[in-house]
């Protein structure tokens, strides 16, 4: 029998280390080729490890919540369909990590607070995980099916059969498992749950970005009749043409694109004492997840038309969900765009994702009064903010970059023409 290595994946150069979440058989197991074996998680994306081969899973070297590197063996197969055989000695493994279903951190407060079991929830996130709006969905299902009280007595029931004893909860995988605190004094309820890798990564990040960068935000609003009223008129068009909505999120792209154009500067990034200016426009577009922010890049903005742009964000979002982005769209980039609208946000300062020098926040767009031509009238508003390193971006280039992308977005035709 020919013995194989399963090595953890080539990561990025970016990325040191990878925590394993969840192996999928154990050791004596017959797999197929490409099975999934195991999910690793870097500080970006939750990688899947396939058997290199079919035959037997012999020997598990590296256990749930383990720290691994590139290239380190994590498991031993032997390949061929004879290695369904038993095998001759033991093989000695280390203790498996308990099963159960896995719950992401956002969900684990809410199933305590509902006081529900993890196992009697359906996961529908990756690989099964329980979500946060699986638990909430599930704590909701809880509250309507309790008993309602009253203060009239309860008529009395037919004596029912004695019921088993609820089974225990499972116990959650060792990645998430919690710690217990001490109850405060009112009996309130605490639970300790270790950040995910990625929250870990991105709190450092953004740590690193205010610490090492001197950051400002300015501001300014923009009327968003012209491009609603545009998507209005060509939306039906334009999906039946590309097979994809016409949102917003291509506008604001093509416009900060227009206006990194005509500002090198806000494209550019610092590397020690010199200055780098980035031919190229590779926008990233921030995407929010169960487990955390992730922006995977729009490579080559400035080269693609609106479908295109619209084509791949759409994607981003399904597999960033789904936790299937690839490290390589994920690094990189040149300038960012965050739209916190999506959620409800009227203003905001964004942190600058390093080394990009600036980013463009964008909220929620409202009808407001304004005055236009001395005359007060409702328009669709929207402020946008662009936060910039000082470092590197004056507050001229600042203010008449974000001035560019209001024109842009006002009038959509200068994009189009160039002017």
């Amino acid at each position: 029998m020919q013995t194989l290595e399963v090595k953890v994946p080539e990561l990025s150069e970016s990325v040191s280390e990878a925590t394993l979440l969840e192996w999928k058989f154990k050791p004596g197991d017959i797999v197929a080729a490409d099975d999934i074996l195991i999910e690793i998680e870097t500080d970006k994306v939750v990688l899947e490890v396939p058997a290199p081969a079919s035959g037997r899973l012999v020997e598990i070297r590296a256990q749930n919540g383990q720290t691994v590197v590139s290239g380190e063996v994590i498991a031993v197969m032997e390949e061929g369909t004879g290695a369904a055989a038993a095998p001759e000695k033991p093989v000695s493994v280390a203790p498996e990590a308990p099963a159960g279903p896995r719950v992401m951190p956002s969900a684990a407060g809410v199933l305590a607070a509902a006081g529900l079991n993890a196992a009697q929830v359906v996961g529908t996130g990756p690989g099964g995980r329980i979500t946060k709006a699986d638990a909430q969905q599930a704590a909701a299902r809880s509250a309507a099916a309790a008993p309602a009280f009253t203060s009239a007595p309860a008529a009395p029931r037919p004596a029912e059969p004695v019921k088993p004893a609820a089974p225990k909860p499972a116990a959650r995988p060792q990645t998430y498992a919690p710690e217990p605190v001490a109850a405060d004094p009112f009996g309130r309820k605490e639970e300790r749950v270790p950040m995910t890798r990625l929250r870990r990564r991105v709190a450092e990040r953004l740590v690193q970005s205010l610490s090492g960068s001197a950051q400002l935000t300015t501001f300014n609003e923009v009327d968003m009749s012209a491009v609603i009223a545009l998507r209005a008129r060509y939306k039906e068009a334009f999906e039946k043409r590309h097979g994809v909505r016409l949102g917003f999120m291509s506008f604001f792209v093509k416009a900060a694109v227009y206006a990194l154009q005509k500002y090198p500067v806000i494209n550019a990034s610092i590397d020690g004492t010199d200055i780098i200016y980035h031919s190229f426009f590779d926008i990233g577009v921030a995407v929010g997840t169960e487990r955390g922010l992730v922006v995977p890049v729009v490579r080559n903005a400035d080269q693609k038309s609106f479908a295109e742009i619209e084509l791949e964000i759409a994607d981003f979002a399904r597999r960033a969900q789904a936790g299937k982005l690839s490290l390589e769209e994920l690094s990189g980039g040149t300038f960012t765009v965050s739209n916190g609208g999506v959620f409800g946000s009227m203003l905001s300062t964004p942190i600058i994702n390093p080394p990009q020098s600036a980013i463009l926040g964008i909220h929620r767009t409202t009808e407001r009064p304004v005055v236009v031509k001395g005359e007060i009238v409702i328009r669709p508003m929207n402020y946008l903010a662009l936060s910039y390193d000082h470092r590197l971006i004056d507050g001229r280039e600042a203010v008449l970059g974000l001035a560019a992308m209001k024109t842009a977005l006002e009038d959509p035709s200068v994009m189009l023409l160039d002017i």
